[in-house]
């Protein structure tokens, strides 16, 4: 099973560097999946040092926030490097209904005064990661084991 998840997180990763010409085209294909749902893999850098601290909002505060919102959780991760080093980063998966229900639920969270509170508590310290998170969307296709 991590095996199968480590591929689909190294398959997507692949794919980041086309996403900008694939979303100017957005070509349908007839093996995307009807009725898939909606995914969106998050990529956080921690600040250094911060790693563990983001571990923790995560798994405290900010993983139930999802739920109340409505994001349903697929997994997180940190990857490794060709030296079997674990990098400063942490990757996650989400799913949704659709689109629309994706961007319902990040503006609800957003706007969610208890998200603004965990928020100020756990970076009164310095914020524990570095710039905007790395955001890649995705359908899955009609030979995908998960839809």
């Amino acid at each position: 099973m991590i095996r199968y998840l480590l591929s689909i997180i190294a398959v997507v990763a692949a794919l980041n560097a086309f996403a900008d010409d694939a979303a100017k085209t957005s070509p349908s294909s007839p093996s995307l999946a009807k009725g898939s749902r909606f995914f969106e893999m998050r990529t956080y850098h921690a600040a250094p040092g911060k790693l563990e601290a983001l571990h923790a909002r995560f798994r405290d505060f900010t993983n139930k926030l999802f739920v109340k919102h409505g994001m349903e959780i697929v997994g997180f991760w940190v990857p490794m490097n060709k030296e079997g080093q674990y990098e400063n980063t942490l990757v996650y998966i989400l799913a949704f209904p659709s689109r629309e229900a994706h961007d319902k639920a990040w503006k609800e969270f957003s706007d969610d005064i208890e998200w603004h509170a965990v928020k100020a508590e756990t970076e009164k310290n310095g914020p524990l990661v570095t710039g905007k998170p790395d955001s890649f969307f995705m359908t899955a296709t009609d030979y995908s084991p998960i839809k």
